[in-house]
């Protein structure tokens, strides 16, 4: 006795959901690393401490640039180890797509910064750091995993915040951001994302 064949829309249904999904799968950037973000937020959270302590603003300033430095070297190291892992490139089009909209902001923020320090307006900062860095996020997480936005406008709600502080409470909200969330988001990523 042979079964009844499968309805040929249920054929065509399963066929386009593999097409799309397989689709989504090459238009992402998937490196994202979880356990390098764990290790940003930890030196971040280093660094709040360090900061709030600082004699003058500019000592401030120099512990945060410092912390951006050591930031970039870990995430640089981690994300080139999972993309290994994973045989993802960062020449194709997901990675390039990524990386212009994740940078665009990180730009900005830097220039921002050079700008703000030379006129002495140090309690912007925070608010410019959270904001941009945030909205790198948001940009590029259009370009990788679902999560990566959702961290954006975390960091963005924060910067938000810290428009209307004073420079010390905004160094918590540094914390908050470049430790807490860094920490919090790269244990999702990493125990839902492959690491």
């Amino acid at each position: 006795m042979m079964s009844k064949p499968a309805p040929i829309h249920e054929h065509a249904h399963e066929q386009l959901r593999y097409i799309r999904d397989a689709m989504e799968r090459a238009s992402t950037f998937t490196s994202i690393p979880g356990w390098g973000g764990v290790g940003v937020g930890c030196t971040a959270i280093v660094a709040t401490v360090l900061a709030a302590r600082a004699a003058s603003a500019e000592v401030w300033l120099a512990i945060w640039l410092a912390d951006a430095v050591v930031a970039a070297v870990i995430a640089g190291i981690a994300m080139v180890r999972k993309a290994r892992r994973a045989n993802v490139s960062f020449r194709g089009a997901p990675a390039r797509r990524f990386f212009v909209s994740y940078l665009a902001p990180i730009v900005a923020a830097a220039a921002l910064t050079f700008v703000l320090a030379r006129a002495e307006l140090y309690a912007a900062l925070p608010a410019t750091w959270l904001l941009l860095y945030g909205a790198s996020f948001v940009s590029s997480g259009a370009y990788s995993i679902s999560v990566v936005p959702v961290m954006g406008v975390c960091f963005m709600l924060l910067g938000i915040a810290a428009c209307f502080l004073p420079l010390a409470a905004g160094n918590v909200l540094l914390g908050v951001g470049f430790g807490g969330l860094h920490v919090v988001f790269g244990l999702v990523i990493a125990k839902g994302h492959g690491g």
